[in-house]
């Protein structure tokens, strides 16, 4: 009896050697050249190739997360189509594309990458052995791990940030001519996050803002075991106003090249989003662990299985006279032989030992050391204007805070600020007030009302290099949203053994502050999902001067280190100007000279008792004074 992994592999050859393949619509005027055709051809054989490796690797124990590409191999075109500038968010499907990407630059050891990251090896050069994920420093594509689709969100704001970074004049990862590729399935298309996002990529187009993203649906028509419905995606995608639609065959390699070509060209020269829809199959399970047969009839596997994108591939090569039958036998064998070859030693290489060495790229390895700038006292007079003179008088939280953040906004200028309301009305609580008229509306702007795709966006304008520093309305809004942070944010350097890293300052008005008001949306100090993520800075000031000192250090943070920062503005103290007797203003506080930065891991501590200590923060410093 033979696993299917045997049955596919199996129809491939059989079906070739007898000739038995598929008819294949072409259109001559899609046709690429035939040297493309077999570079094509040749990523879709070697993607399929490893996955019937990584099987057999991990029958033996030598590999440990065997979700796969094939029917999937129709994405090559995308690794095609698009330039190695064009930063590429992928699913966990698309090894094919990323091998046909590895061919733009010289040098690339694709195979012998990807065998040791199917083999957990400490050399894996993405993610040195912390996961099986799809990612390349040197190909721009972000580790991606098993995601549905929380990697949407990041990809929708770093494709805002590619013009918006040219537009402020501030240096960015990516040129101004480039695009952002993110590319999912059909059953992640119905996850909040990509409805969200997608949503957010159309809402910023529809304002003639530049967008310049192609999201990939890879229709394979299941979800694990789910079906979805017959024609959902392009029912529902296919005249949604401010994205233009485009469909493509994934098992017609000639097809699929033309589209995706054209969808590409579509988001370079308008800067407007595109959907393209590409229907697929899905062979050989989910992933490893998956038993199809539990779910499917035996005629709906072979269906799928007649589907084989590699069978019409090689119809193609037969009906263009590109390569004969010999030919494409000959080009399997080798790569097969090779894989073989490369696996062995692969499995053979070191793997992670210790804690410490799995602990080790939590951190971001990247120091920026440029970028911030060199501000005159007359620049600071001048941004300042009236207020300028109030900085030697005392004041509350909420006026210090918005102080720092004009300075801070001077000093690095790659910042932006951005959020629910923080524009013209400045934020529920003000705290954002006039930054927008001071700095203008491309570096202070409204997001629209969606926690996932403030997060996401912060993330993504943190990939090209600038600087988010994004507003939470109140921290009980974070739940909806805080995998943007576990799940993305945060794991972006441990996953990528800190060649990536995405540094960003969350500001978020928090904590208990208005006695019977607000349930569970307002009075919230639920901050044990943040003390749980490695990795992540948490700051809470109890006072003004405080406040203003532990910002800088965010910014320095998010910056110098490309840490994550998450800034708690406890909401009680944003107007407290009292501590002991009404008027008595010894809660407010002259703000700080420029220079002074808190320490990470700051604190202290007020009174000369022997008998007791009490350990507290934010709202409860001012109480207990």
């Amino acid at each position: 009896m033979f696993s299917r992994t045997q049955i596919v592999e199996k129809n491939f050859l059989n079906k070739l050697g007898s000739g038995r393949l598929p008819d294949v619509i072409i259109q001559a005027d899609d046709l690429p050249p035939k040297w493309k055709l077999v570079e094509l051809f040749e990523s879709q054989l070697t993607s399929r190739l490893l996955d019937f490796k990584s099987r057999s690797l991990k029958a033996n124990s030598e590999s440990f997360y065997t979700i796969g590409s094939s029917g999937h191999e129709g994405n090559a075109v995308l690794g095609e189509v698009c330039d190695l500038e064009d930063m590429a968010f992928l699913h966990y499907r698309s090894a094919a594309l990323m091998i046909q990407r590895s061919k733009k630059l010289p040098g690339q050891t694709i195979i012998y990458d990807l065998l040791l990251s199917f083999a957990a090896s400490a050399e894996d050069p993405i993610s040195g052995g912390r996961h099986k994920v799809l990612g390349s420093k040197s190909l721009f594509i972000p580790p991606q791990t098993s995601t549905i689709a929380s990697h949407l969100p990041k990809a929708v704001g770093a494709a805002l940030s590619i013009d918006r970074a040219s537009a402020l004049g501030v240096e960015a990862v990516m040129p101004k001519s480039s695009i952002v590729l993110c590319n999912f399935g059909d059953a992640s298309l119905n996850h909040s996050t990509s409805q969200g996002a997608i949503n957010c990529a159309i809402w910023v187009a529809y304002q003639n803002v530049s967008m310049p993203i192609v999201f990939v649906c890879e229709d394979n028509g299941l979800g694990i075991s789910t079906a979805t419905p017959a024609n959902w995606v392009k029912a529902t995608q296919s005249n949604r106003h401010g994205i233009k639609y485009f469909y493509a065959d994934g098992t017609n390699l000639v097809d699929a090249y033309a589209v995706s070509k054209r969808a590409v060209e579509y988001s370079r020269k308008y800067r407007k989003p595109s959907f393209l829809h590409i229907k697929t199959t899905r062979l050989m399970g989910h992933a490893g662990s998956d038993i199809e047969s539990l779910y499917l009839s035996k005629s709906e596997l072979e269906e799928n299985e007649a589907r084989d994108p590699l069978l019409f591939s090689a119809r193609i090569m037969l009906d263009t006279q590109t390569l004969g039958i010999s030919e494409i036998l000959g080009l399997y064998n080798r790569l097969k032989s090779q894989i073989d070859r490369v696996g062995d030693i692969c499995i053979k290489r070191p793997k992670l030992t210790s804690a410490e060495e799995v602990m080790e790229s939590i951190f971001p390895i990247k120091r920026n050391q440029k970028g911030t700038k060199e501000v005159s006292d007359l620049l600071r007079q001048n941004t300042f204007g009236k207020d300028y003179e109030l900085l030697k008088n005392p004041w509350p939280m909420n006026k210090l805070i918005n102080f720092a953040l004009v300075d801070l906004m001077l000093e690095y200028p790659q910042s932006l600020v951005f959020g629910e309301d923080v524009a013209k009305k400045g934020g529920v609580y003000h705290v954002t007030a006039g930054l927008q008229k001071k700095f203008g509306g491309r570096r202070v702007f409204n997001s629209l009302l969606d926690e996932q795709s403030i997060l996401g966006t912060a993330i993504g304008l943190a990939h090209n290099d600038l600087l988010p520093i994004c507003e939470i309305q109140f921290l009980a809004y974070l739940h909806n949203a805080e995998d943007q942070i576990r799940g993305e944010a945060a794991t972006l350097s441990f996953f990528s053994k800190g060649q990536f890293g995405n540094g960003m300052v969350v500001r978020i008005p928090s904590l208990g502050y208005q006695k019977g008001f607000g349930g569970h949306f307002h009075n919230d100090n639920s901050l044990s999902v943040l003390r749980d993520l490695p990795g992540v800075i948490i700051a809470c000031p109890s006072n003004g001067a405080d406040a203003v000192k532990m910002l800088r250090r965010a910014f320095y943070e998010a910056w110098y280190h490309k840490r994550v920062v998450i800034f708690l503005e406890p909401i009680a103290l944003y107007n407290a100007r009292d501590l002991l007797a009404p008027k008595d203003g010894l809660y407010t506080f002259i703000y700080p000279d420029p220079d002074e930065m808190a320490d990470l891991n700051c604190h202290t501590s007020y009174g000369n008792g022997g008998e007791i200590a009490i350990v507290t923060y934010g709202n409860g410093v001012k109480l207990c004074q």
